[in-house]
């Protein structure tokens, strides 16, 4: 008699899935919700989606799949919005692998740090963004968005068809995401472009700029985001570089989390984490400097006294309050209207309406992923009003809130624009969700090449037996010593988990303790002229004068244990620049307790 053929436990609980997923009618037969590594390699084997038209034929992975019992009852699809990118081939992946554990790490020059956005966009070539075809009022809904999909699929074989995929980076394939970037460009009076102050050349796509300020007729304001995370002497050097390229630009500076730069910061307590005692978005810095360029843009169209109130209202409680009664306080604030806007992007709009209509500017907000625009919203109206996420795609469709009662918000999702951007630098920007990259390794090569990794970290080669001892290093090595270091071992054989200590890395770098920050062309020539520049000194003071003096401020470890533990931070209301807690009150009994065990703030059936 033959012997029978095992059958593990995995298997059966991959019968069991998919016989469920069968059940519910889904199309793609690909498992709903599974966190484990194993089951993310078979749902890249099986899924072999395509963009959504016939005329490109270019592979696309759909991310941040969610769970679905098929279209509800007025047919919206939760998974309508997901991240469409170009799918890596498996010889790209195996071999970017092989490099990893081969090629050894050089420090770069300052030099190489700087971006210039001539090289990242070419302006004036196919880089472009695709534009809402034109349209009239006789033509029915079906014509419409079928003429659309035309349109899209020209402008996505005339990328591919100028430029190969070794060359392009991660670039959104999802029409339906750009159909929302249209409908808020159209509704706003005013744009507002945040970059992450870290690498804003990255998040800023010339052809935006051309299109709001030439075509379109309205006015752009850039916001420098996370100003807190970079030197101010780079700050004032990026702003003067936008200044300089892009004249009709407004710059503000934006931080949701301002700190003294004049305080020492020790850049070995990469895993401390500052925990505050008392009003985080109140303590925003850059909404009075907001105010002021929409003041300038409207020149008296629109009455904006109350914003002004509303700011001077958010300094006095962020002055005089303490952190006993925050919640109390901000449950008892003025409510926010929220509109949420669904399919109403698909819908014929006229493109000529009228200007600060009712009385009313509305300020549209975009920008790539992971910049904090959700964040800007909230440090604007002065609490959470926003759910943020550092999974990219976390905000599906745009949503309006008013500010103040002539003031309206209107929040985008985020939109990766092609460029010739290296593809390293995309993830460490957070643009990919990290927890579904296929090969981390390299991205962390990168990281470490233009930042001290090792030093920071205090890595011991894993195989350097005297510790003293100069040894190279690769991507590989960094990982291992990485995961040898926080204990992080694979579940059957007890190895160094490489590739979760790789996401780990990564999670450190896009919170900002791993601080990375690109320079404009020149920088390094001219450090000490920026760094004794009037500006940096008033960028200094202002940050010191709003930054945390009046709260109370607690460092601890951050815990880093597990790779679901990290994926399920994404899934939470967590800040981007990893300080979502900050506004949760942490002065009753026991929260010092809560805050070194997250499962402690967890119902027993959540648990």
């Amino acid at each position: 008699m033959p012997r029978k053929k095992p059958f593990s436990v995995k298997q059966k609980k991959k019968q069991l899935q998919d016989k469920r997923e069968r059940k519910r009618g889904l199309q793609d037969g690909l498992r709903s919700s599974s966190n484990s590594r194993s089951g993310s390699r078979e749902r890249r084997e099986e899924q072999t989606d395509t963009s959504d038209g016939e005329s490109v034929t270019h592979h696309i992975r759909r991310l941040n799949q969610q769970p679905s019992q098929g279209l509800g009852p007025r047919g919206y699809d939760p998974n309508r919005y997901r991240l469409h990118f170009e799918r890596d081939s498996r010889e790209e992946v195996e071999r970017r692998k092989k490099a990893a554990r081969e090629q050894v790490l050089q420090p770069v020059s300052a030099e190489l740090l700087e971006l210039d956005i001539r090289e990242v966009y070419q302006p004036g070539s196919v880089l472009d963004f695709p534009r809402r075809p034109p349209w009239s009022y006789e033509m029915s809904k079906e014509q419409l968005m079928s003429q659309e999909e035309r349109s899209f699929q020209e402008y996505l074989a005339k990328i591919h068809g100028a430029y190969t995929s070794e060359k392009l980076s991660y670039f959104e394939h999802n029409l339906e995401t750009w159909r929302q970037l249209w409908r808020v460009l159209e509704m706003s009076d005013i744009v507002l472009l945040i970059t992450d102050i870290r690498h804003p050349v990255v998040n800023f796509p010339p052809a935006l700029y051309e299109y709001v300020t030439g075509e379109l007729g309205l006015a752009l304001v850039l916001v420098l985001n996370k100003v807190d995370l970079a030197p101010p002497a780079l700050v004032v050097a990026w702003k003067h570089y936008f200044h300089q390229h892009y004249p009709q630009l407004h710059i503000v500076l934006f931080t949701s989390f301002p700190r003294d730069p004049r305080t020492p910061q020790d850049p070995s307590s990469v895993l401390k984490k500052s925990r505050r005692r008392g009003r985080g978005w109140t303590r925003a810095l850059g909404p009075e400097q907001l105010l002021r360029a929409c003041e300038a843009i409207t020149a008296g169209k629109v009455d904006l006294n109350s914003w002004r109130e509303k700011i001077a209202r958010d300094v006095a409680g962020a002055t005089w309050g303490n952190g006993s009664g925050e919640e109390e306080e901000e449950e008892d604030g003025p409510a926010v209207l929220v509109e949420q806007q669904t399919d109403s992007a698909m819908e014929p709009t006229s493109p000529t309406r009228e200007r600060y209509k009712d009385g009313v500017v509305t300020i549209g907000c975009v920008g790539f992923p992971n910049v904090g625009k959700s964040s800007l919203i909230n440090g604007l109206v002065g609490r959470k009003v926003v759910s943020v996420s550092r999974t990219p795609g976390h905000t599906r469709y745009f949503q309006t809130y008013f500010l103040t009662p002539s003031v309206k918000l209107c929040d985008c999702p985020g939109l990766i624009f092609p460029s010739l951007l290296p593809r390293q630098l995309q993830v460490l920007a957070g643009i990919y969700p990290i927890a579904q990259i296929q090969e981390p390794y390299t991205a962390v090569g990168y990281l470490a090449s233009r930042i001290p990794v090792q030093v920071l970290l205090h890595l011991r080669h894993p195989e350097a037996k005297d510790p003293s001892a100069e040894h190279p290093w690769c991507a590989w090595d960094i990982c291992e010593a990485w995961a040898e270091k926080r204990g992080y071992k694979t579940a059957k054989a007890a190895r160094n988990d490489v590739y979760r200590a790789a996401n780990s890395l990564l999670r450190l770098a896009l919170d900002g303790r791993l601080s990375l920050c690109f320079h404009p062309p020149g920088y390094s020539e001219q450090k000490g002229t920026w760094e004794s520049h009037p500006e940096t000194t008033e960028l200094v003071v202002l940050q010191g004068r709003v930054g945390p003096a009046g709260d109370e401020e607690e460092e601890e470890e951050e815990e880093l244990s597990s790779s679901c533990e990290e994926e399920g931070e994404e899934d939470r209301d967590a800040d981007e620049e990893g300080e979502g807690d900050e506004d949760t009150p942490t002065s009753a009994p026991g929260s010092s307790l809560a805050a070194r065990n997250p499962y402690a703030l967890l119902g027993e059936d959540e648990c």
